[in-house]
């Protein structure tokens, strides 16, 4: 039996938590693991790993360089809003520099 696909704003409606659990750090695995199938989700959860990942990078270096700390939180803490208040009005946006790492991770 084929499998039935979901229209646009059914994938959006049925995943706009998914996709804000996407930007809060460590939260960002929950949609891969149980969205992967929704569109919407992926593309926020893609680029909710990408800002983790970043994150991780940022709290190692500070130890190295403590005022990186601030910096780098900020400007990801940025970059989640934003991606908040995308996945919250049910649209997919390209952040700055993560969008195009995150379209390189295949799942």
């Amino acid at each position: 039996m084929p499998k039935k696909t979901e229209s646009g704003n059914d994938q959006i409606a049925e995943g706009k938590v998914f996709a804000l659990l996407a930007y809060l750090s460590i939260f960002c695995i929950i949609p891969l693991l149980f969205k992967r199938e929704n569109e919407f989700v992926l593309s926020h959860a893609k680029q909710g790993l990408v800002i983790f990942i970043g994150e991780v990078g940022v709290f190692i270096l500070s130890i190295i360089f403590p005022a990186f700390l601030r910096l780098g939180f900020f400007c990801f803490g940025l970059l989640s809003f934003a991606g908040i208040v995308a996945a919250l009005r049910g649209r997919i946006f390209e952040l700055p520099l993560i969008a195009s790492i995150a379209d390189k991770i295949t799942l």
